[in-house]
């Protein structure tokens, strides 16, 4: 790898937001930047989430938004107060890409694809000089502390100044994000709490039946309450092994810890939110009594098939016909849980490099030099714009504080960019 005598050179190990973010702090300040990524293209998870309409960040308002982190807040609210949903805006707007709130408060590109932004990223990290090398993978580190890098050349030892790491968390293996570094630093002394699927389905227990009719079906405008627990509203979809979708997202940390308290969840399907039980049990009741459970749901309710399905699983096969016990089941259709999917098919996951590991500029303790950001850490948020919020900001709080401790261990060597 070329020495830069002049100015300092960073590695960053991952190509994708937290990784690009770094590097283009990094690349700001005068930083010669190599970006690493295994895989043969940059941004392959971000390309992913843009299929259905890339969610950048959302629009409520910071008290709120820093409480969606959890127990991680305070160390994600320090990286949001530098990299706020206003300035992802700006960002993308200033990468060519306008953007506009959505009726749910999420913040999207126009054009609705990640496809044109992540284009002009890339450009603009070029145009400052940054390498970006695919193919690449991270081995770990040698004896004298330098970068074990496998790529299309063979095997190279790299020795940088400074290093982000960037290297995702454990689901979409086939996307890059294998987790594969945790062994890596674990070995080196660091603490990296458990992976766990987080934005994920849950296992049930369907019958044979309803399975093989309806897994791939949405249930639509529902509501779902963990029973005794946090509520959340939108869509859900019937799987093969059980349910997933938005609004179970919403709600997986708080599912998640159920099970492993208690070895289940119970939750409560609401099939109708926006009618009370005494407006769903007045509607039941004016249709005759002798039409059909189908029928008669159809007419009061509009419920669709699956919902009429998801009835008889709630009762154990067959429903009360008594309208406000029927009422009151289709406000709260109980089904258990039983335990998350896998965490290869997790949109996010919990877990990672632990807080008490890195210092505030989110350096690795036991590895001076070494910066993480993005899903390696210990952190989790819904869906909604939280995710890609909290890479940018970690990346960009990681980019900083490689180059504050740049400065501060050359002792003023490396004057500021112009």
């Amino acid at each position: 790898m070329t020495e830069f005598v002049s100015r300092p050179h960073v590695a960053v190990i991952g190509g994708g937001p937290a990784g690009l973010a770094a590097a283009e702090v990094l690349s700001a300040h005068g930083c010669a930047v190599s970006v690493a990524e295994q895989m043969p293209t940059m941004g392959r998870k971000l390309l992913m989430a843009g299929r259905g309409g890339l969610n950048l960040t959302h629009s409520e308002n910071a008290d709120r938004f820093a409480a969606r982190y959890g127990a991680a807040r305070p160390m994600m609210e320090t990286a949001l107060s530098a990299f706020s949903p206003r300035d992802m805006v700006e960002w993308a707007e200033g990468l060519g890409q306008d953007c506009f709130t959505g009726s749910s408060g999420r913040v999207f590109p126009r054009v609705m694809k990640a496809s044109p932004l992540l284009r002009a990223w890339l450009a603009r990290l070029a145009a400052r000089g940054v390498r970006l090398l695919t193919r690449h993978r991270w081995d770990g580190w040698d004896a004298q502390g330098r970068l074990c890098m496998s790529g299309p050349g063979g095997s190279v030892h790299w020795r940088v100044d400074a290093t982000v790491l960037a290297l995702g968390g454990a689901s979409w293996a086939r996307l890059g994000s294998d987790g594969a570094w945790r062994e890596r630093l674990v070995a080196s002394g660091i603490e990296v709490t458990p992976f766990a699927p987080a934005n994920c389905g849950f296992v049930t227990g369907w019958s044979e039946t309803f399975r093989t009719r309806f897994a791939g079906t949405p249930l639509r405008g529902v509501a779902i309450r963990l029973e005794d627990g946090e509520q959340a509203r939108g869509e859900a979809m019937v799987t093969q092994a059980g349910i997933e979708g938005g609004a179970i997202y919403a709600l997986s940390a708080a599912i998640r810890e159920r099970i492993a308290r208690t070895g289940h969840a119970r939750i409560l399907l609401d099939l109708r939110p926006a009618l009370d039980v005494a407006e769903v049990t007045t509607r039941i009741a004016r249709v005759r009594t002798r039409e059909s459970l189908s029928n008669t749901l159809r007419k009061a309710l509009r419920l669709a098939p699956v919902s009429v399905a998801l009835l008889r699983e709630g009762a154990g096969g067959q429903p009360p016909r008594d309208p406000a016990a029927l009422a009151r089941l289709v406000k709260a259709v109980p089904v258990v849980l039983h335990a998350p999917a896998a965490l290869d098919r997790a949109i996010s996951v919990a877990g990672g490099i632990a807080w008490s590991a890195l210092d505030r500029h989110l350096m690795l303790r036991a590895r001076p030099g070494v910066f993480a950001a993005g899903e390696m850490l210990d952190w989790e948020a819904p869906t909604g714009g939280f995710l890609l919020q909290g890479c940018m900001a970690t990346g960009r709080m990681a980019g900083e504080g490689a180059w504050q401790w740049l400065r501060d261990s050359r002792q003023g060597l490396y004057p500021s960019a112009p």
